[in-house]
This record gives C-alpha cells, structure tokens and sequence, in this order.
C-alpha cells in the first residue's frame, strides 16, 4: 500500500509539472563500508570487529511556484545482504518518508511551513539534520518563518504527537510501553530562534520547550494527569575581527522538570577559534557539558543533553558521547585542536585530536580523564556530483573510562575505519520558458 502511495504521488508531479514555476528531481545514494571495534563503546578483549556495509537511497522531489513551495523525499535505509536475494519484498521495515512538507508565503517576509521535515539551525548543537546517520532526523511540525532584507531571522514551530489514531486520550509513549524516559522524542514540542547577521558579526537565540507525558508506571501505558516540560534556551555567536578569523560561542542552559518529582538544571558552553591563513585551516576549541554525579538521588538531575542536534559532528567521530548515550551522566569536558588541510584541487585531509575528562566525580575513581580520540577523514571529490570520503579514528581509553562503561578488560585496540561514496545526481530540473 505504502508503495502504491509514493508511486501515485511521483506520478501526479510528473503529470502536472507544466503547471510549475520550478520542478526538481534529485537523488542522494551513500553506501557506507565500515570497521567497528570499539565504535561507541569499549570492546572487551577478544571480541570480534564488527563489519558491514549500509546505504541510504533517497529520492528527492521539490516544486516551486510564485508563493507556494513543497518538497517530499522516500529513501530506503538498508544494509547489504538484509534482505533475501529473491525475496519478494523487504520485510526489514527500511523504506520510509524521509520529508514531505508545504511552504506557503505570505508577503512581508512572512511564510508557514508545514510537514515533516529537519529542523537545522546555527551549528546543529542543539536542533540538527543528523545527516551523517544515514536515517537522517526529521520533525512533524509547522513553522511560521519570517525574515526580512537586514539580515534579520525568525522562526517559531510547533508540534504535537500521537501514537496513533484514537477516540479517547492522547496519548503519546516514546518506548512503546517502556517505563523509561525518552530524550528524543516528545509529546509536544514550541521553539523560538531568532538570528540576526551584521558586518562581521551573527548571533542566535534560540528557546525550546519539549512536554512528556506522564505515564502509569504500572504499565507505562496508560496516560495519568499533566506532563513533564522542559525548557532548552541559550545563544550562538560568531564573530570575524580579522581576515580568515572566526569566533564561535555556544551558550546554553536546561530547566524544567526531569520527570515528575526530579527538577532539571544544566548548562553547556562552547568556545572555538578558526583560523585560515591560506589554504589550511586550523582550529582549537572546548566545550563543557554540565554533569550529575548521583543520577538525581539528591531530587535534581544537573546533566546537559543536547537535545536534537546532530550530535555526531562534536565529541569525536567515535560517538562516546550523547549519541544514544552518556544521558544524565558525569557529563564532559572536551578540549580539542583540529587542521584541515588541501591536499589537492578537489581533495582535502581533516585532522582533529580531543582530550576527554569528566565534568563531575566519576563513582570508583579520584580521575577525571576519560581518553583521547585522533579523527582523520580523508575528502575526495571525484564528480560535480560524487564525493568519496575515508575516515579512521582510535580512541587511547583512560582507566576512568573502563569504570564509567563498565568494561573491566577492553581490547587494547580501540578503533573505527569506514568509506563512504556520496552521490547526489539531479535528474531533472524544469522551468517553463517565460513569455515573450
């Protein structure tokens, strides 16, 4: 049925694009080998690498009229070898609607977007695409946008969730049953981001609430009375003094309620200094994300989360922290220095070293230090439309790090290799010739 339904609609675009100002058709297809052994995690001696190849399909349809914009895109999500050579379908569940929204404008600079799509602003720290993940992050949400000629942004959006049709409730459980608290996905979610560009100057505000229903613990189910609201707000500043110069100031704070009888209070500050000479780029920077060295015994939970960013871009590339993991933990302090360096025309080489140590006492242990990560990732554009990207990271563990994870003996080889082609062809672009 669900593919039935994709088929109908690129139908219908194709017959009535002569009705278009602007119709696109576009793909996005990245296969992905890769290396694990000790990706997210500590890997116990003599445990196995992990080895697979996973690729996203993604076909991409955008229309444009006078005042009216919409974009849907399908993908299937896959790893090679998941489903049966003569299978007569997929039943790994991998094909998906990747967006589908509407734009409308209104005149002024007012518009409203309304639909599933990513949600991306300033660096993604804390609302991102996550388009490393080949699933990518997407919102059910509608916007109402404004911009203006002086540089001047804002956004407001909104959202509200269901399991599923009903005639009784609303219920909303992101674990499908499970007791635990979900960070990722919420009930019903209200943000503001308001961004203003000068000369050599940006900033950002940006304030998010996300609501969680409350659920009987008895069975995890049942909606009870209220939610749990918590509140994500701070700013992001950029400033360029001097030429090849660039500043960049994450400052950010959580409030609100953890859960029903535990309050929330963290923050998160980040510091980066750019600098490009000529063709090299160089870079040092740290951010510290506030901790919680007691998981909320004391009636507090005092660990940041960034909530939707794409969390992959920071904290290293071997994912240790706040991908799917490190939630209401001692939290981290990262110190880094990164190079990226030409190493031809269309070829460049991303060196970046992070030192790891916790914000808060970790339990067992007087050190902080956690390890240090090295990430490499080799770029090559081979085609207007195809990139090959190589990376390899190793991650030099600290004892503190085996406590924390609950490893007691790890592989004394913690690294990950991957390749990756990026391919993004456009198979059409039509406009209608302008009358004469």
């Amino acid at each position: 049925m669900k593919n039935k339904l994709y088929f109908t609609i690129v139908l219908v675009v194709l017959v009535f694009k002569g009705k278009a100002q602007e119709l696109s058709i576009d793909a996005d297809i990245r296969p992905r080998a890769e290396y694990l052994r000790g990706f997210g995690n500590l890997v116990p001696s003599g445990v196995d690498a992990a080895i697979f190849v996973q690729q996203r399909s993604r076909l991409k349809f955008g229309y444009t009229a006078d005042k009216f914009s919409t974009y849907f895109s399908v993908q299937d999500v896959s790893v090679w070898g998941d489903t049966p050579q003569i299978a007569v379908a997929d039943g790994n569940n991998s094909f998906s609607l990747a967006q589908a929204w509407i734009n409308f404008k209104f005149g002024n600079g007012w518009s409203t977007k309304l639909g599933r799509q990513a949600l991306s602003y300033d660096d993604q720290r804390i609302l991102g695409g996550l388009d490393w993940a080949m699933q990518g992050r997407f919102h059910d949400a509608a916007l109402i946008k404004y911009k203006n000629e002086n540089g001047l942004k804002l956004d407001l959006g909104f959202s509200f969730n269901q399991n599923g049709l009903s005639r009784i409730n609303t219920l909303f459980d992101p674990n499908n049953g499970g007791n635990a608290r979900a960070v990722f996905d919420y009930k019903a979610m209200a943000y503001a981001w308001l961004h203003k560009d000068w000369n050599t100057f940006s900033g950002s505000f940006l304030f998010v609430n996300n609501s969680y229903q409350n659920l009987d613990p008895a069975d995890g189910q049942t909606p009870i009375d209220g939610t749990v609201n918590r509140q994500t707000f701070g700013t992001h500043l950029v400033a360029k003094p001097a030429k090849g110069l660039k500043i960049a100031v994450n400052l950010y704070a959580q409030t609100g309620k953890f859960t029903e009888t535990v309050d929330l209070s963290a923050y998160n500050v980040g510091l980066e200094a750019t600098y490009k000479p000529g063709k090299t780029v160089f870079g040092i920077g740290g951010e510290l994300l506030s901790g919680d060295d007691n998981g909320g015994t004391d009636g507090e939970i005092t660990s940041f989360f960034p909530i939707f960013g794409t969390n992959h871009k920071f904290n290293g590339f071997m994912d240790y922290f706040y991908v799917g993991n490190h939630a209401n933990s001692v939290g981290l302090q990262d110190i880094y220095a990164k190079a990226v360096i030409k190493t031809g025309k269309s070829s460049s080489l991303l060196a970046k070293l992070h030192y790891f140590s916790a914000a808060e006492d970790i339990a067992g242990t007087d050190d902080t230090y956690l390890g240090t990560e090295l990430d490499l990732v080799f770029t090559q554009k081979i085609l207007p439309y195809a990139t090959l990207k190589i990376g390899y990271s190793q991650m030099f563990a600290g004892d503190s790090m085996e406590i924390l994870r609950g490893v007691s003996d790890p592989s004394g080889l913690q690294n990950w290799g991957w390749a990756m082609l990026v391919v993004k062809p456009n198979f059409l672009k039509w406009s209608p010739k302008p009358k004469e």
